[in-house]
């Protein structure tokens, strides 16, 4: 796939994908009406913008990597030419999905909006059913021994401290 179509491709999946799950939906469900569950809920809101920041810098750094790695976008309709390890992807198997879901808690926490946690726990679900069952099965085929390797060395959810560095 040519780099622009990549990265046009990612750019409307970007939007589509991760907006809708992590911006539609929540906005659907709280109108990103701020709320205080605790008399003390500053803190909590400091924090839900970090995690908002960085869980926003992942996903678009990740996103980026599909084109510029990986010559093609995270959409199942145009996946990429080869296996994306770089990056973030040295770290953890699925920087995507994770960011997505700091980005729903992040909004937890900065909207003190409680029914986003139990939204969150639902997306993860969906994610790891996703990833064990379509997207895990789907790089063995398309990657083998490579992916095998990778998947071996790098773990999917809890990121590893140090990056993963194929021999």
């Amino acid at each position: 796939m040519q780099t622009k179509k990549a990265a046009l491709g990612s750019a409307a999946f970007f939007v589509l994908a991760p907006g809708g799950v992590a911006g539609l939906v929540p906005w659907l469900l709280t109108g990103w009406r701020m709320e205080r569950p605790l008399p003390a809920w500053l803190p909590f809101q400091v924090i839900g913008v970090v995690v908002l920041v960085g869980a926003l810098a992942v996903l678009i750094s990740s996103f980026a990597r599909f084109v510029t790695e990986g010559f093609g976008t995270p959409a199942p309709v145009a996946p990429p030419d080869r296996l994306v390890i770089g990056g973030f992807y040295r770290h953890v198997r699925n920087p995507m999905y994770l960011a997505v879901l700091s980005l729903i808690i992040g909004q937890a926490l900065v909207l003190g909006q409680l029914v986003l946690f139990l939204y969150g726990a639902l997306v993860s679900a969906a994610f790891a059913a996703m990833v064990r069952w379509h997207e895990e099965p789907a790089l063995r085929r398309s990657f083998g021994d490579k992916y095998v390797a990778y998947h071996e060395a790098v773990p999917g959810w809890i990121p590893r401290l140090r990056p993963w560095r194929p021999s």
